[in-house]
């Protein structure tokens, strides 16, 4: 039972961010929609109820608390590497008509490549914490990952369908 409301608590929080921005992120190029953008402060503290969420589901040890720091700073950077990557992406979405498709793809292999290394300082920060837990917290570290990439998901492909709703493009300019 204990389990189980762990485990929906995790959901709920883990998918909620994401769903949360998606609310709050730009419809459309050149439009924004009745809410803003979450300010940094907003996104701040989503990342801190992620992480949070994250480490109460893990139930660390005291062991396992030496190496948390490491995780939570990589989440971090990942978390603030993201908002500015989205504040870039709703700054060029402004001036959409403008745009240089060989410069866009140079600078979309920037930002995949960036986004790489970042996933991979995060593997690097989670190996030494991931090797010392124990069964159940793998299995809830694997929950709490697979319901926060669904939720990511979610978010991005409504968000997308938001962005490309042909109502709101005004194709005649």
């Amino acid at each position: 039972m204990r389990r189980e409301i762990i485990g929906a608590f995790t959901a709920v929080f883990i998918i909620g961010a994401p769903l949360a921005y998606a609310q709050h992120a730009t419809s459309g190029p050149g439009g924004t929609s009745d809410n803003e953008r979450l300010s940094q402060t907003e996104f701040k503290m989503l990342t801190d109820v992620r992480v949070g969420v994250i480490k109460a589901a893990l139930q660390l040890t005291p062991e396992q608390e030496k190496l948390w720091p490491a995780v939570e700073e990589a989440i971090r950077a990942r978390a603030e590497a993201r908002y500015r990557r989205l504040a870039s992406v709703e700054e060029r979405m402004e001036q959409w008509r403008e745009v240089d498709p060989v410069q866009l793809y140079r600078q979309r292999a920037d930002v995949l490549a960036e986004r790489a290394a970042g996933l991979k300082r995060l593997a690097e920060a989670w190996q030494p914490l991931y090797q010392s837990l124990t069964p159940d917290q793998k299995m809830r570290l694997r929950f709490v990952t697979m319901h926060a990439i669904e939720g990511l998901r979610a978010a991005t492909e409504n968000h997308r369908m938001e962005m490309y709703d042909e109502d709101d493009i005004d194709f005649s300019q």
